[in-house]
């Protein structure tokens, strides 16, 4: 008698499910689509929902993947990871969820390249087709296989500085392959004596928590042009992360690197952009020039006693500083905007902080003198509201110890300045085209424009290409002339 009842409720129960063969599913995007895929690693995770609209329940017998390259693609169906997931039932106006992964193999192509599948559910005797794609890139791996002990760059919880062991490899500067990107994945190190040499095109990924590290008596050059920069960013760049910072730790040239140089490069999408150590020689540790830096969560440019040239320079959008000049140093930037307006959480500090000592602690303050930081046709400009509305330059001076700090020809946002310059424009809106876009050229009634000095130019175009006007506008723009 019980076998009988179990026979008849299976029975009412297949009943139930939709059987009419015009039905189909309904899906939350008409195809699953990669970002590009470095070859030899497993993306991330995409996915997508499969709905049932009807008023009846649906049975689909069989959910996989067909085509060439079905192999390259892994599936989720609802909890169910085998190749063929069989009799996922979806309720009557409900949905299921399915995730995708791509693993692509190397090849010999230095493009990117498609590979494309289908998901195929099988259901009321007919089959519906999901289109899958993934365009692969082929790279050059940087793989940790030693570790070293440095000193932690944070502060720990217990406001102590403490030790860490990190992962690195050792960069092979004569062999580094310019038709291919690369992939760093821990600390990749330019060794002592070495200069790593980026030219036009080149591009750097970096996974999570990885860095470039340009090591004592080593030089990093980077030359790009304006048509083809080069690209220091994170692996992920789908949808919300293509902008999201902190997915990758920074560039580091430490202690002892010396005459680095970076034209027209782009940096984003870190924890630090660059992280400049102390100065060893009388030349700069870094020019830099004709770049962008942006969308890191903590500071676009830290300088720690370092002497940092830079010239047509735009650095936006960092959750604690756009500039972090501390330790004193000597710095001088012209021709540069410094916009900040970040949006993913409350920023506690200004966009430029300019600092000339060392706090080892509360009670023990050594004296770092600030030789120079000088700004000239600079735009300073945020959204910043916190203490005191002193605006978007903290000036964190040690008294008794040099702190010479100057402005010329600038447009600032700020409430403490008293340098008895008349060409600085004090806390009025620059008008930039669209800051919550990125698009900071100028707006034609911006007061920036034409209130430069032409004797601060170092290059007769800005940014982006632009002539240079006479006088020029202050900043890294020119506005686009109609």
């Amino acid at each position: 008698m019980l076998v009988a009842m179990t026979t008849l409720t299976s029975c009412v129960k297949e009943e139930l499910f939709l059987s009419d063969t015009s039905a189909k599913l309904a899906f939350s995007s008409d195809t699953v689509a990669f970002d590009t895929v470095f070859t030899a690693m497993v993306t991330t995770t995409r996915e997508v929902r499969v709905y049932n609209n009807y008023d009846e329940p649906l049975l689909i017998d069989a959910v996989t993947i067909e085509g060439q390259y079905a192999n390259r693609f892994r599936l989720n169906v609802d909890g169910d990871t085998n190749r063929v997931a069989r009799n996922v039932e979806i309720a009557a106006h409900d949905s299921i969820f399915v995730f995708i992964q791509a693993n692509i193999n190397p090849n010999d192509q230095t493009n990117p390249f498609l590979i494309d599948a289908n998901i195929v559910f099988n259901f009321n005797n007919k089959q519906q087709r999901l289109p899958i794609e993934a365009y692969g890139r082929n790279a050059v791996y940087h793989v940790p296989t030693y570790t070293h002990q440095i000193y932690q760059l944070y502060i720990n919880r217990r406001g102590q500085i403490d030790t860490m062991w990190i992962p690195f490899s050792i960069i092979d500067c004569n062999t580094w392959d310019h038709t291919l990107p690369h992939v760093v994945m821990g600390y990749a190190v330019v060794n002592s004596n070495e200069t790593l040499h980026l030219t036009a095109g080149d591009e750097i990924y970096f996974a999570n928590n990885a860095c470039l590290w340009v090591y004592d008596s080593a030089t990093l050059d980077v030359r790009g042009t304006m048509e083809k920069p080069v690209l220091f960013t994170s692996m992920r760049h789908d949808g919300y992360y293509d902008s999201l910072p902190g997915q990758w730790s920074h560039i580091w040239l430490s202690q002892g690197s010396k005459d680095n140089h970076i034209e027209w490069a782009h940096i984003e999408n870190g924890t630090y952009g660059l992280m400049v150590d102390t100065n060893v020689n009388n030349n700069p540790t870094l020019e830099i020039t004709n770049s962008v830096i942006c969308n890191h969560s903590e500071r676009g440019i830290l300088g720690q006693g370092a002497y940092i040239v830079g010239d047509n320079l735009l650095v936006y959008n960092c959750g604690t500083a756009l500039l972090d000049l501390h330790y004193g140093g000597r710095y001088i930037f012209s021709n540069s905007t410094f916009a900040n307006y970040w949006r993913y959480s409350s920023r506690k500090t200004p966009s430029v902080v300019i600092n000339n000592y060392y706090a080892y602690n509360e009670t023990t303050i050594f004296p770092r003198p600030l030789r120079e930081a000088t700004f000239r046709n600079c735009i300073i400009y945020g959204n910043f509201s916190g203490s005191n509305n002193a605006g978007e330059i903290k000036f964190d001076q040690l008294e008794g110890c040099d702190y010479n700090c100057t402005f010329s020809h600038c447009l600032l946002r700020s409430s403490l300045i008293d340098n008895g310059d008349e060409t600085v424009i004090l806390n009025r809106d620059p008008l930039f085209t669209n800051p919550q876009e990125n698009n900071f050229v100028p707006q034609e009634e911006s007061p920036a424009i034409g209130a430069g000095n032409a004797n601060y130019l170092i290059s007769n175009t800005d940014l982006h290409g632009t002539p240079r006007s006479n006088p020029p506008t202050i900043g890294a723009l020119e506005p686009i002339k109609q």
